[in-house]
């Protein structure tokens, strides 16, 4: 793209940009607000309004260094090459006091004037809040738009492009909001999770496919739909008061294609701009290939995710700066404890590990963990804190872990044992740790949004389900579970609708109630009390919360770890085959050591251990080991 020729895009996103040009937005400052005694000081303001840059002219601004309002001091002024932006850099002072100001530019009649205001901080500066996630937390994924509809009023909100409510469709809304979610917090809290992560709740006002929310289209607003920021805010506080967290779903790759930036955009590589569509070859390897191309390096970073979702472009140093301010602001507005960041491997890195800095220099034990759906636990390893001796070096702390899902826990249950196969490769795959700087930080799963429903997966077995549980339940790293794992939900992802329907109960007019026992078959209810009870059990575990983990080869099917600290020891033993299987104990002395006897977690059995230990066929049994 040629610097001087204006933004070109798809022939769909130019016919919006030229509608979007006869009418004249009103006044928009980014950030909507900001904070004073924040440890950063410095503030860029990005101004949105028809016509602003010729409305603040050069010569008539004052001084740079100049104070312009009370505790807020002029460093900068930028017009850029759309006359309907204009950038001004500010330096909030120590001693700024909460409240509006006045902020003018130019000659009152003709000029431009900001109100603007300066919030008090939460309660702690950034450390009573954004508490982060850890591996003593269990998370929950839901999809609000499909998980309950505690508020009908917002179903439809006149105004926005995407008007469908019906139920019967996997693609159009289907009125789910945070109400709905407030509404069921006591189930959540009771079936053993402490920390909520939706999929993102950031306006995206797109003329379709809207339920998933990852095409934001003012990431200043959070989406009416849904509650809009008052009910966010409450829902976060109703999380607090039950000691349960708060993970934001961040998007820093791209937007969608109707956000104000790609309707009119403040200049001409705000984002990455090609020729004709071009999108991401998702290659991963090319990042960290020895051997890789400039060209391919830059099809993978800069190329489009798909064709609706136009890609940022991180090197501007407007776009990043928009970007790391509306992530603290997030932080601060609504007490967010942890950050899952969407198409990680797609961003710029230099950028995201920017990003990243800034938002631990403000809230130091804020957690961050990025998804990297690729293939290798290097590849994998790449993208967060690791032990390698490379060039570049990503301050990420963890991210969601796909090679234990991919070619640990699926292969192990799903396939038969052999030399490299089976339940070896969950056994080679967590042997691979040694590339993380801290594992325990790690995201395990069995599910999500994107994939299909891990009880099809392994083709409804329960026995099968029940082992996939006891080992997301007593592994390393932090669980998630995916909305109706706990009922044991089914879909493929073809279409991806098939795996985001509604949790039934959740709307007045359902007929069944998955929230209670009562609305729950006899096989939804076992799953959910088995699960419960793994739960209960893994919140009282030292050793499983932030003990450490000892795995043995696998042999004939069979594959032991043990979760332990100085107050505990757990001994967990997968026997992947149908038939029962025994096994001789002093193997394991060097953790059994004096224990005598053992808990079944799963049955409250104790008995006594002995020489042997026989297992039955495809069954986790989890023993807490006691003298």
């Amino acid at each position: 793209m040629m610097k001087g020729n204006f933004i070109k895009y798809t022939a769909a996103v130019s016919l919006l940009f030229f509608v979007s040009c006869l009418s004249s937005p009103a006044q928009q400052v980014y950030p909507a607000n900001w904070w004073t005694g924040m440890k950063n000081s410095s503030l860029q303001l990005m101004i949105y309004q028809q016509g602003i840059g010729t409305r603040i002219p050069m010569y008539k601004l004052p001084a740079t260094g100049s104070k312009i309002a009370d505790g807020i001091i002029l460093k900068g002024v930028h017009h850029v090459e759309n006359p309907n932006y204009v950038f001004i850099d500010i330096v909030i002072e120590k001693t700024a006091k909460p409240g509006f100001r006045k902020l003018q530019f130019g000659p009152a009649a003709t000029g431009v004037t900001i109100n603007y205001e300066l919030k008090a901080r939460r309660p702690g500066n950034g450390t009573a809040f954004a508490q982060g996630v850890t591996s003593s937390d269990l998370v929950y994924l839901l999809m609000p738009d499909r998980f309950s509809n505690g508020d009908p009023s917002n179903d439809r909100i006149p105004g926005m492009r995407d008007q469908s409510l019906n139920r019967d469709s996997i693609y159009d809304r289907h009125g789910g909001d945070f109400q709905g979610i407030i509404n069921h917090l006591d189930y959540l809290k009771d079936l053993g999770v402490s920390t909520l992560w939706m999929t993102p709740v950031i306006e995206n006002d797109m003329p379709n496919r809207t339920e998933h929310g990852y095409a934001f289209t003012n990431h200043y607003a959070i989406d009416k739909r849904l509650g809009g920021p008052a009910m966010y805010e409450k829902l976060s506080n109703e999380l607090h008061a039950r000691g349960m967290k708060l993970i934001q779903d961040a998007v820093y790759n791209h937007v969608g294609s109707y956000h104000f930036t790609v309707l009119d955009p403040p200049m001409a590589d705000w984002l990455h701009q090609w020729p004709s569509f071009t999108q991401t070859s998702y290659k991963d390897q090319v990042l960290f290939d020895p051997y890789s191309s400039a060209v391919d390096r830059k099809k993978v970073s800069d190329g489009w995710f798909v064709q609706q979702m136009p890609d940022l472009n991180q090197n501007n140093p407007y776009v990043a700066n928009y970007l790391i301010q509306h992530a603290i602001w997030s932080v601060e507005s609504f007490g967010v404890d942890g950050w899952r960041i969407d198409t990680y491997v797609y961003n710029d890195l230099a950028f995201m590990n920017r990003c990243n800095k800034a938002l631990l220099n403000e809230y130091p034990k804020l957690t961050m963990f990025g998804e990297t759906w690729v293939h290798g636990v290097p590849n994998q390893s790449y993208f967060c804190e690791n032990n390698y001796t490379i060039p570049f070096k990503s301050n990420l702390q963890a991210t969601t872990d796909f090679q234990l899902l991919f070619y640990g826990i699926q292969p192990a249950l799903n396939e038969d044992f052999g030399w490299t196969e089976g339940v070896n490769k969950l056994y080679t795959t967590t042997a691979q740790d040694f590339l993380y700087k801290n594992p325990m930080r790690e995201v395990i799963f069995l599910d999500n949004h994107d994939l299909p429903r891990f009880y099809s997966v392994i083709k409804e077995d329960m026995a099968k389900y029940k082992m996939a549980i006891a080992w997301l339940m007593t592994f390393r790293g932090i669980p998630q579970l995916y909305y109706g794992d706990e009922i044991i939900m089914t879909g493929f992802t073809n279409p991806d609708g098939l795996v985001r329907l509604d949790f039934k109960g959740g709307w007045p007019e359902d007929q069944q109630n998955k929230f209670t026992a009562a609305g729950r078959t006899e096989k939804e209810n076992e799953a959910f009390n088995y699960l419960k009870n793994f739960a209960r059990f893994r919140k009282n575990s030292s050793a499983i919360k932030t003990g450490r983990l000892m795995q043995f080869v696998p042999n004939d099917g069979v594959y032991v770890y043990f979760r332990y600290d100085n107050n505990q020891t757990v001994m967990c033993v997968m026997n992947t085959n149908e038939e029962s299987k025994t096994i001789q104990m002093d193997r394991f002395a060097e953790l059994i050591r004096d224990n005598t006897k053992a808990l079944d977690v799963a049955t409250g059995t104790v008995f006594p251990l002995e020489s042997t230990l026989t297992v039955g066929g495809r069954y986790l049994q989890v023993m807490e080991l006691t003298k």
